[in-house]
């Protein structure tokens, strides 16, 4: 199911219209004494959830009407099971917001299955911070380089369908023809990194920022084989991109559709539906706690990099990636096994 870019512009406007006439009382009125659902893709521990927590303790201060903000973790299917419930089930009021993987989105477009959500009609409120994703391996793994992923395989842990930690290896696989075997399951990407450290997987690919935290690593029992972006990132010198190996200008531009996911970063989102001034509300305080002197000091202790990704931004890099030529989104969900 395709959604063409004009799409998500006239979704965006309808969203406006109908928003606008059904907020009744004013963003203030309504968040007094009400308390606002932070719900997380994912298990306890990861990125993301250290991410969710930060916005639950800092947004509070910003938003009118001061209502409390709690997080929970809804973990399965690498957050297509939290973005299903937010789009169908959960109130549109303005009281819950989700936090999903970046990859989800573009599931519709892919050829996910189990979608049950229009990426045009959400509420995006904003992005944290964008991450590259790494491909970490045990020190006595096999595989330890790029080229040797060619003629080994390599066994890595995942979440489930739509997340960075399925959806990266399995498109190397099919799309490069590099030797990965998933093992799926894993409630988030630090519970990977424990079946890493037992053994029961050779490797995993995640947030660096996850993998930078994770105290093997730094006491060098992982390293990385690789990095998956459109770029390089500066903190991961000599390691290379899995572009480097596209045997195509296809596979090329099929991966550059793939990693439209890492411009959008860590959405969170609210449903369709949510009145237009407290979608504007949500959005404000997002913003104003990122920018935040005292969030930017915890994140840092934290290891995490603050980068905002506004609501605006979201909407073009999915709307452009469901402009995509037929042929390379054929190519990229080839690549998905779909």
């Amino acid at each position: 199911m395709m959604f063409p870019r004009r799409l998500f512009a006239a979704a965006a406007i309808g969203l406006l219209s109908t928003g606008a006439g059904a907020q009744g009382q004013s963003p203030e009125d309504f968040y007094k004494s009400k308390t606002v659902q932070v719900q997380i893709g994912y298990g306890v521990g990861g990125t993301d959830d250290l991410w969710a927590r930060l916005m639950v303790k800092f947004m509070p201060e910003h938003m009118p009407g001061r209502p409390t903000f709690v997080a929970s973790n809804v973990p399965g299917a690498g957050s297509l099971l939290l973005t299903n419930q937010i789009y169908n089930t959960q109130p549109k009021d303005g009281t819950v917001i989700g936090l999903i993987n970046r990859g989800v989105p573009f599931e519709p477009l892919l050829g996910g299955v189990g979608v049950r959500f229009d990426p045009a009609k959400f509420n995006y409120i904003g992005s944290p911070d964008r991450d590259t994703v790494v491909c970490a391996v045990r020190a006595d793994s096999p595989v330890q380089t790029l080229e040797d992923l060619k003629t080994k395989q390599l066994i890595v842990g995942s979440t489930g369908s739509g997340a960075d930690s399925q959806t990266y290896p399995e498109v190397m696989a099919n799309l490069l023809g590099v030797k990965i075997k998933i093992v799926q399951g894993y409630p988030g990407s630090r519970d990977i990194l424990l079946a890493m450290e037992r053994n029961e997987v050779q490797g995993g690919c995640v947030s660096f920022d996850t993998v930078a935290r994770d105290q093997n690593y730094r006491s060098g029992k992982l390293r990385i084989a690789l990095q998956a972006g459109l770029k390089s990132d500066d903190r991961l010198p000599g390691v290379p991109l899995i572009t480097t190996i596209a045997r195509s200008d296809e596979e090329r531009l099929a991966l550059n559709l793939f990693f439209q996911r890492t411009l959008v970063g860590r959405p969170f989102v609210a449903p369709p539906g949510v009145p237009q001034a407290r979608v504007d509300a949500l959005r404000a305080a997002f913003a104003a706690a990122l920018n935040s002197p005292a969030l930017q000091a915890e994140a840092k202790l934290a290891g995490l990099n603050v980068h905002y990704v506004s609501p605006d931004e979201l909407n073009k890099v999915i709307g452009d990636a469901y402009a995509s030529p037929a042929n390379i989104v054929a190519l990229t969900k080839k690549a998905f096994g779909r």
